[in-house]
């Protein structure tokens, strides 16, 4: 109920732009006092299906992550790919992302098996997997200490040697840079490059490291200013400027939103090495 009081508040108080919220029960809340006001919404999801409609989404999505890293696992040679992902919403959107990804690429998907947190549910997934044939390729799609969990259990298995693959959770987490298991995985993010100049600023003024996340809220704060140069007060915020083909640049690198009022992202492959991150596929710097 927070989400909708604070949605009414900023409507009443003659806000004609809203940045937020975070998570996609939000959003639809969010949304549904927005629209009746004409009121656009910057979202911080990653859920695509609270997008559209006046609803923009900046949060990383796994869908394109996954793209990423299976299009250079292709250009390396790779034919075929499995999938573990989480029996959850994210871990279905991946499950959808790579069947899609495959396909296009012509890339043989061999299968998808979901699991949970036990050493039992990763054991039965990965037997299932195994069960369906040879792969050079398997697609983790969970955060980096789930995947240091799940490695050893693929490397029992029958296709041991396979290249792992992450997705844009990982970057987040360095923990997997100190797993041997995790040598020379995968995984496609937004690149960091100028996020680590953000994160010395902000350390500098303020004594400690922000969240990762908080490039999003930047990044929405100077989209607006730039979009808003010609802004009259009192006037309807220019949302049609948020679809611009060229792009924006923000401290994730190059983005732009789609008609549908999802993000599009230019992504890095970096590769895990031992106690650090090495980018082996560099983000394009535009659109």
């Amino acid at each position: 109920k927070g989400a909708e009081v604070a949605a009414r508040r900023a409507v009443a108080d003659g806000n004609r732009l809203i940045l937020g919220p975070l998570f996609g029960d939000n959003v639809v809340t969010v949304a549904g006092v927005a629209a009746g006001a004409r009121v656009p919404v910057i979202s911080f999801s990653n859920d695509i299906g609270v997008a559209g409609a006046n609803i923009y989404l900046m949060g990383q999505l796994p869908g394109q992550s996954i793209g990423r890293v299976v299009d250079y696992s292709v250009r390396q040679g790779k034919t075929r790919f499995a999938a573990l992902v989480p029996d959850s919403v994210y871990g279905q959107r991946a499950a959808s992302a790579i069947t899609t990804v495959t396909r296009e690429q012509g890339a043989t998907l061999v299968g998808i098996e979901s699991f949970g947190r036990s050493g039992a549910s990763v054991t039965r997934a990965v037997r299932a997997l195994d069960a369906k044939g040879a792969y050079d390729a398997v697609l983790i799609a969970d955060g980096g200490s789930a995947a240091i969990t799940v490695a050893p259990y693929l490397r029992r298995g029958k296709s041991g040697l396979a290249q792992f693959l992450g997705t844009e959770l990982w970057n987040t987490e360095s923990s997997l840079a100190n797993s041997p298991a995790m040598r020379g995985a995968w995984f496609a993010s937004v690149s960091d490059t100028l996020y680590r100049q953000f994160a010395d600023k902000y350390r500098a003024r303020f004594g400690g490291l922000p969240y990762r996340i908080s490039s999003l809220g930047y990044d929405a704060i100077l989209l607006t200013v730039r979009i808003a140069q010609d802004w009259q007060p009192r006037t309807p915020f220019p949302a049609a400027k948020l679809v611009d083909p060229g792009g924006f640049i923000g401290i994730d690198g190059a983005f732009r939103f789609r008609t549908d009022g999802t993000v599009e992202r230019a992504m890095e492959v970096q590769e895990v090495r031992s106690g650090s991150f090495a980018i082996v596929d560099p983000a394009p710097a535009k659109f």
